[in-house]
This record gives structure tokens, C-alpha cells and sequence, in this order.
């Protein structure tokens, strides 16, 4: 079976899943393979499930009524969703950067929602195969299309663009992240600027950040760039109003906008938003009742309150750019008692020691009323604060305190859950 010919049976049942745990009847099923779990072996499963067809590469699960074997079953869900997004002819907007990638798209979903039908990465569907599945989500009618990409090494960006052929692009900013991928701070540039050197030669349209001076480089020849900054001459041009402890922030746009947002570092994310949806004729109105409503989900920069207490959970992801940020925020907040909780930050390789102690020394600078450095990256490093091995052990000591009238900050790398702590 060629891939037309399956896409024909994919368009009698849109609905693709390659977890036979969230399967319906009806889905078809891509048995996928890692290094700890072979979706061949699922293949029964799926079909007694109801699965209108099971895609396996393994020929010993080949012989069921229902299955179609092919030589690698993730290259076929890819080769798939390239199809069908060629079968669309409406905006995609690819979003890739070290932070603030799915906030970004986030706020691009609200703003756009008001005026156009436009659907979205759902939650981190951003790597190898969250791509292929988001692209075989969207349906007809749809009118804008946001999908957000993450990468870790030099490559992957490029090999996004090829399956999603983005007409628009934003990279969020070019931070220290992934270093054990991409090697350097150079190495991360030329990976996230895969999207920007995709939009060049396809004649695409990025919004690009001014105020990031390498920016002006990665943009140079991409055929349409829409600039927003905080700077005069910008398509959009904004600044902080009010930091903390919810930032309030201004565009020659939309005026003034309340968020639920914490940290002035937010301030770029919602000028991407404004940019896009100004270039989308999006009224200004309507913007802003869309950013000053949406409020981060996903233990992404998450207000919590706790009687007295107020936390704000911060552990998607940590990497060193994205935590001095957020600690450097949190230390200038105009609060009598504040608590430091932090998780390890991973895929940093042979920078991971320099880098924790880098941390170690950022944090040193300001007073607290509590340090809790969790997990082995912090071990062993001279420093005067609480070392916990790991998130469960951190909750154990918070929930011996009895603090009052504290702003506490949990952050840590994605694999250190530290949302743990809350219990």
C-alpha cells in the first residue's frame, strides 16, 4: 500500500492515535517503537479496541486481518501528515526558540480565536511524533494553523519544516538550553534558525524580536519580517508597565493589558502574540481581552494560592537562561518573604556542573527566607542551602514548615516533576 492509498483510508477515519489507551473505535493505530516500549506487540490490542486499521513494521505482528505492514511505521506517520498538510492551503505558523515557545503559542491561539478559526499544538506535541499527530488533528475549515516545534540537536528543526512546509514563522529567542545536543550557544542559533532559513527559501514571513540583536542576522533575507520590540520603528513596539507581581504590560497597539502572567521575560511573548494577530487584522479590543484572560495551565508559570501562601509553579521546563530570568524576577518582587525551590536542569552535558554552580552563585546575591536545591545535579556543590535528592523529599520538608505571607517559586526540568512538592 502506497502512502495515497492510505491516505485515502486515513480520510475516512481522521483520527490517528499511537496509544491504544486513548484509542476509539474507528482510530487508526500506528505501532511505534523506542527504546523501551514496541508498539508492534499493541497491535491485537488496537484491533480489538475497534482500530480501523493497525500500521505495524514488524512482520511478526503482520499476519492479523487489519494490519499493514511497512518498513518503519514513525516514517510512515510523518510521510502521512505531509500529505495532508499539503492538502491545506491556509497560514501555518511554526514556533521554535529555547523559552517561551508554548506560552507564545498559547497566547497566539486566544488572540486569533476571536476572529479566526485557528487550531494549535495541543499541550507539548512538539517533537518527532507530536508533530505528525497535531498535523493529522487539523480539519477542514480551519482558517490559521500554530504549531509549535522543540528540538534538541542541529537537524531536527529542518526536519519539522519539511512536514509542516510553515508559510509563517517566530522564533522566541535563541537561550542557553540543550546544550548536550547542540553542543554551544552557536550550536543552538543554527538548530532553532533552521525555521528561519526554511522561511528564506520559500518565501515566508517571520516575525522577528528586534531587541535580540542576533536576530538581525538569522532574519536576513526571509522575504517579509514583521519586527516588534521595545524600541520606536517596530511593527509593534511595547514595554513593561508593572513587573510583578503579575505583569502589566503596554503596546502602541492595544494600550495597557493586566495578565496573569508572572515576570517581565513574558513581556516578548505577548509582543509575538500582538504582532501576529495585528498582521492577521485582529482588532486591538479583542486582543486584549485575550491576553488579560488567558491564564498559564500546565504547571507553566502557574499563580497558585495556599492560604496565606502564594506559589508560583514553574516546573514544564528549566534550562540556565530560563531559570535566572525567573529568579532574578522573583528577587526584585516588593515581598517581605520569599522561598527558593529549584530542581535540577538536565541535557546541559559537560556545562551541567558550570552551570548549576553558576546558579548557585545568581542565587547567593539576594536574601531568602529558604533555598531548596533539589536533585544530584546540585549535589556536592558547595553552597549554604537545603539539598533535597529529589521532588517527594522537598515536599516532605515544606510541608514541615509553617510559612505565612510567603511567595515560594518551584522550578526544575521537566523530568525532576516538580510539581511533586505541592503534593
Amino acid at each position: 500500500m502506497d502512502i495515497q492509498e492510505l491516505y485515502s483510508l486515513y480520510r475516512q477515519h481522521p483520527s490517528v492515535r499511537t496509544d491504544t489507551r486513548k484509542l476509539k473505535p474507528g482510530d487508526l493505530f500506528f505501532a511505534l517503537k523506542g527504546p523501551h516500549f514496541n508498539g508492534n506487540s499493541f497491535a491485537a490490542a488496537a484491533l480489538e479496541k475497534g482500530a480501523s486499521l493497525v500500521v505495524v513494521d514488524d512482520p511478526a505482528f503482520a499476519g492479523l486481518s487489519g494490519t499493514i505492514l511497512v518498513e518503519d511505521s514513525l516514517k510512515t506517520l510523518q510521510e502521512l501528515a505531509s500529505v495532508h498538510r499539503k492538502s491545506f492551503s491556509f497560514p501555518f505558523l511554526a514556533i521554535t526558540g529555547s523559552n517561551g515557545k508554548t506560552t507564545t503559542k498559547e497566547l497566539i491561539r486566544e488572540v486569533l480565536s476571536s476572529s479566526v478559526k485557528v487550531f494549535a499544538t495541543e499541550g507539548n506535541l512538539n517533537n518527532h511524533i507530536g508533530i505528525p499527530l497535531t498535523l493529522l488533528s487539523i480539519l477542514p475549515g480551519t482558517e490559521v494553523a500554530v504549531i509549535e516545534m522543540g528540538a534538541n540537536h542541529e537537524g531536527e528543526i529542518a526536519s519539522y519544516c519539511r512536514m509542516v512546509d510553515p508559510t509563517h514563522g517566530i522564533i522566541t529567542n535563541c537561550g542557553v538550553a540543550h546544550l548536550e545536543g547542540f553542543g554551544s550557544e552557536e550550536g543552538i542559533r543554527r538548530g532553532k534558525g533552521e525555521l528561519f532559513d526554511y522561511l528564506k527559501g520559500h518565501g515566508g514571513t517571520a516575525f522577528v524580536c528586534r531587541d535580540f540583536g542576533y536576530f538581525a542576522e538569522m532574519a536576513e533575507g526571509i522575504p517579509e519580517r514583521f519586527w516588534y520590540g521595545t524600541g520606536p520603528g517596530n511593527f509593534v513596539q511595547g514595554h513593561i508597565l508593572e513587573p510583578a507581581p503579575l505583569l502589566t504590560a503596554g503596546t502602541d497597539y492595544t494600550g495597557s493589558m493586566h495578565t496573569r502572567l508572572f515576570g517581565g521575560y513574558n513581556l516578548y511573548n505577548i509582543l509575538a502574540a500582538v504582532s501576529v494577530a495585528k498582521y492577521f487584522k485582529i482588532p486591538p479590543a479583542a486582543i486584549k481581552a485575550a491576553v488579560e484572560g488567558y491564564a498559564p495551565q500546565n504547571h507553566r508559570s502557574q499563580v497558585i494560592t495556599r492560604g496565606s501562601n502564594t506559589i508560583i509553579l514553574d516546573s514544564y521546563n528549566a534550562n540556565p537562561t530560563s531559570m535566572k530570568l525567573a529568579i532574578g524576577e522573583f528577587a526584585t518582587m516588593q515581598v517581605s518573604r520569599k522561598v527558593l525551590i529549584l530542581g535540577s536542569m538536565m541535557e546541559l552535558g559537560a556545562s551541567s556542573r558550570k552551570e548549576h554552580e553558576s546558579l548557585v552563585e545568581l542565587i547567593s546575591t539576594w536574601h531568602w527566607e529558604a533555598v531548596v536545591l533539589t536533585g544530584k545535579e546540585f549535589e556536592g556543590l558547595s553552597h549554604p542551602y537545603i539539598f533535597q535528592p529529589d521532588a517527594a523529599a522537598a515536599m516532605a520538608w515544606l510541608e514541615k514548615q509553617h510559612f505565612e505571607n510567603t511567595w515560594i517559586l518551584v522550578k526544575g526540568s521537566r523530568s525532576m516533576a516538580m510539581e511533586k512538592v505541592l503534593g
